[in-house]
């Protein structure tokens, strides 16, 4: 990894905000106008207002860019928002529960040094767009502060880094949040010089994968590129050469990836028996009596198999699903049809469900964009008609499902090492990190 360093953070002050629940954020890209909306009533310095700033009535361009530079500076100037005297490292702790079970997922939040993808040893698993990272851009230009963290990934198979800094943590008085789904979110800063340097030593060699945030990424290298290019170069030492990343070892016990299930429109709605021909001898098929609440018994299956070549197809022809395991059919495919992948990319679960399952034997290629869930339940309530669907826009019955398993850390280090980049929504991490915590000044 390149260099890993503390930084002086700036962060809210307790003592204007009250509870520091009542001002932080999801990040800004899993925030409907709904969720916004309920933030903004929330608090009047919520970071919403910085984050995710909601046009208002005469706007024609980019003034909501502009205000919440304005929020910043005005929170600044009255104590709302206060920077810390010492550079730190901050530790953040995740507590939350998945199927009954408990996690505390650990990490720290420092400053990594900029590389662009492809030219170290940071590296991405997701394509970006370019449509958010403009829009980032602007956000980081207006404000001159990372306003989110970026989400790292490093190997460390005995922990020895959280370690050390929870070590540290030990008489240090920490900040506690509660996020709107009730996970619990606790950050200590860790202002020990001896701690930190060696922290940074412990992490100097190590690669690190980007599990979320790379717009974000993407745009700080941007923003650094675009004050180079103004001011005809930077200091070595400008902050604009690094980014506020929270830093997760991939051994953690807390550091789990659940899936993330689809549903479609635009494709015919097949039967069965119609997808089962369809799959030919790519896939060994077994059909699961109970109509659209089997997924359930779908689900269970797969997760108990645990492989990646284990999908359930909702098909809507006859209300029936479908398990299908991938055979030699399907290798000796994706070989053809995805030959400049790696054998690791071409056997990722998604990867057989949308190039091979999907755009290649159904036929469906083009299709709208799915809405992803991340539970069977709501899967069953999108083919139902009910519970919310605000990934979706449209109100169309959908015409396809499927169930598939997510990436593992194994494949996400195996593939991006590659250098390649996985399908859409490959994974999820759960639960979502704060923004509001801190935040990083570029200046």
């Amino acid at each position: 990894m390149p260099q890993t360093a503390p930084f002086t953070a700036i962060r809210y002050n307790l003592d204007h905000v009250g509870s520091i629940s009542n001002v932080i954020a999801p990040p800004y890209d899993v925030i409907d106008p709904q969720l916004q909306d309920q933030l903004y009533k929330q608090h009047p310095a919520n970071v919403i207002r910085i984050i995710l700033n909601r046009p208002e009535p005469g706007d024609t361009g980019d003034e909501k860019y502009e205000r919440a530079a304005k929020f910043v500076q005005q929170w600044i100037e009255e104590g709302v928002l206060k920077r810390d005297e010492q550079p730190a490292y901050y530790v953040y702790h995740q507590r939350f529960d998945v199927d009954g079970q408990t996690f505390n997922r650990r990490g720290f939040m420092g400053r990594v040094r900029l590389q662009r993808f492809g030219e170290g040893n940071i590296y991405p698993h997701e394509e970006t767009h370019p449509k958010a990272k403009v829009d980032r851009l602007k956000l980081t230009t207006a404000t001159q502060q990372n306003n989110s963290q970026i989400f790292g990934l490093y190997p460390d198979s005995d922990n020895e880094v959280i370690s050390l800094l929870d070590a540290a943590t030990e008489g240090v008085t920490p900040i506690e949040a509660t996020d709107h789904l009730g996970v619990t979110h606790i950050l200590w800063p860790v202002t020990d010089q001896t701690v930190a340097a060696k922290v940074s030593a412990l992490m100097e060699d190590k690669p690190m994968f980007v599990a979320d945030g790379h717009h974000r990424y993407e745009t700080a290298c941007n923003y650094r590129d675009q004050l180079i290019e103004q001011n005809g170069g930077i200091a070595d030492d400008h902050p604009a050469n690094y980014v506020m990343t929270m830093l997760v070892g991939m051994s953690d016990p807390g550091m789990i990836v659940l899936p993330t299930h689809r549903l479609l429109r635009g494709s015919p709605k097949f039967t069965s028996d119609e997808i089962i021909a369809k799959l030919g001898d790519a896939f060994t098929c077994e059909k699961l009596s109970g109509g659209v609440d089997a997924a359930e018994q779908a689900w269970s299956k797969m997760e108990s198999a645990d492989e990646q070549g284990l999908i359930a197809l909702y098909a809507v022809g006859d209300e029936t699903w479908v398990l299908a395991r991938a055979a030699q059919g399907a290798s000796t495919k994706m070989k053809e049809i995805a030959a400049e992948q790696s054998d690791e990319w071409q056997a990722l679960g998604v990867s057989l469900l949308h190039r091979l399952v999907i755009d290649n034997l159904l036929g469906c290629q083009g299709h709208p964009k799915p809405t992803y869930v991340h539970d069977v339940g709501e899967t069953v309530q999108g083919l139902k008609g009910e519970g919310s669907q605000a990934e979706s826009d449209s109100d169309e019955p959908y015409t396809l499902a499927a169930l598939v398993m997510p990436a593992t850390l194994a494949h996400i280090e195996a593939i991006s090492l590659h250098k390649e980049r996985m399908p859409a929504k490959s994974t999820y991490f759960y639960p979502k990190l704060l923004s509001g915590l801190t935040f990083n000044p570029l200046t």
